[in-house]
């Protein structure tokens, strides 16, 4: 069920922040235009709306820049420079990237001031910022995204339950032992973490959320038509996204013929690119799809609006992994809040957020004929979609936007520096 909007929280609004710099660490950020770095900004972004101080530093794994300091989309980022000796090496390079992200902290430390410290992950982050964090007395926020572990994995340069998965979710489970606060961005990894001893009571959820002004419903048309799609009103499908092999498009590809054969003006759009991109248009290929599928590839993110407007239903296909289990994702909320219906796998993630019936549609994770039926079913019944476009814009509104979670960091960065009581994360 949808949760209630008693559930809401209680804003600080009208108090203002303390004074000093919160000191923002993160494995990378803008120019990078990902998830990881999005999310960094718009936490940034509300953070100074609602007055608070920001100074931001990124790992080597940024990768080399010209200067020490760098601009990006209004920002301004401490860089680290990687180890030229480390850098190649396995294993040895993410002691590179602890160390000198660690070096980096201590000066800039010094330099800015800062009254807190919130670190991103990965863990290899809070690995080098708690050793500072303590020695000056700052009180330290780890924000766990993903766990290190099941990134290698879906990496591939792990096995679950190998030598090098289980020495990453010992430093993992090591980082949030040993800061003041742990946040997670959806309750999946909030209970895997308190499964592994952590007091629940000394973890956050600050889930993924959305600009709501930059997703206002519109009637705007998209920029340039996007192929065939665009004359199927009411029949189109989509995903907008990065071409991970988790994220399922396999799926979604195989089951479009199912779909054509039994609604033949159906059309598809696929947007974005990724690991897996060559894969999957080849796989458009192979099944000739060619006809009605628009493979539109990356487009630039002020664009990516106009094409929720040019699909009437985005597909969420995510594979059943550890990852898509305990790991929410952004864009079903960003077309939610764009007025688009959601079909989306019933991984864990999206049980979190896409509730049948009410705001969305579930069907059963890597089957093509299950998305198939759920997408022939809509297009059986546009009497639920204005209840289904309504209802998930308000699940948006009232759970997922920015203005309103941004609290969530408010209250929690106002405990950590009035109440000593909070601190450690594993007392």
């Amino acid at each position: 069920m949808m949760p209630h909007s008693s559930d809401r929280e209680e804003s600080s609004a009208g108090v203002p922040p303390p004074e000093g710099a919160v000191l923002h660490v993160f494995d990378h950020s803008f120019p990078k235009t990902d998830g990881y770095a999005f999310r960094s900004g718009e936490i940034l972004r509300f953070l100074r709306k609602i007055g608070w101080r920001t100074e931001h530093v990124t790992s080597a794994k940024q990768g080399p820049t010209a200067a020490g300091r760098e601009a990006a989309e209004g920002f301004e980022f401490y860089r680290t420079q990687p180890s030229p000796l480390l850098r190649n090496v396995p294993v040895l390079n993410q002691y590179g990237i602890v160390s000198t992200l660690r070096r980096r902290l201590t000066r800039i430390v010094r330099e800015a001031r800062p009254v807190l410290m919130h670190v991103h992950s990965p863990c290899l982050n809070a690995l080098a910022a708690i050793p500072v964090a303590r020695r000056l007395g700052i009180p330290i926020i780890y924000e766990v995204r993903a766990l290190w572990e099941d990134g290698a994995v879906d990496a591939g340069t792990a096995r679950e339950g190998d030598m090098r998965y289980r020495a990453s979710r010992m430093l993992e489970t090591y980082a949030c032992r040993h800061v003041d606060h742990v946040v997670t961005i959806c309750e999946g990894l909030r209970n895997e973490l308190a499964g592994r001893g952590l007091d629940a009571g000394r973890i956050t959820v600050a889930p993924n959320s959305v600009d709501l002004n930059r997703f206002s419903s519109g009637d705007e048309a998209p920029a340039s038509q996007p192929g065939p799609a665009h004359a199927a009103r009411g029949k189109t499908f989509g995903f907008i996204g990065t071409f991970f092999p988790f994220e399922g498009l396999e799926v979604f590809v195989r089951a479009m013929p199912m779909i054509v054969a039994r609604e033949p003006a159906a059309r598809f759009i696929l947007v974005g690119d990724g690991p897996d991109g060559a894969r999957i248009r080849a796989l458009v290929d192979q099944l000739n799809l060619r006809g009605v599928v628009t493979v539109a590839g990356r487009v630039p993110h002020a664009d990516v609006v106009r094409y929720y407007d040019a699909i009437d239903v985005l597909v969420y296909p995510r594979v059943s992994k550890r990852v898509t289990e305990l790991v929410t994702p952004l864009k079903p909320l960003e077309a939610m809040a764009r007025g688009a219906i959601v079909v989306a796998s019933d991984v864990g993630g999206h049980r979190e957020m896409v509730f049948p019936g009410q705001n969305g549609v579930l069907f059963k994770a890597g089957d093509p004929a299950s998305l198939a039926e759920a997408c022939l079913r809509l297009m059986n019944a546009p009497h639920e979609w204005d209840a289904l476009r309504l209802n998930g814009r308000r699940y948006v509104e009232q759970f997922r936007s920015w203005s309103r979670n941004i609290t969530i960091y408010d209250r929690l960065y106002r405990q950590l520096l009035t109440n000593d009581t909070v601190r450690p994360a594993h007392r």
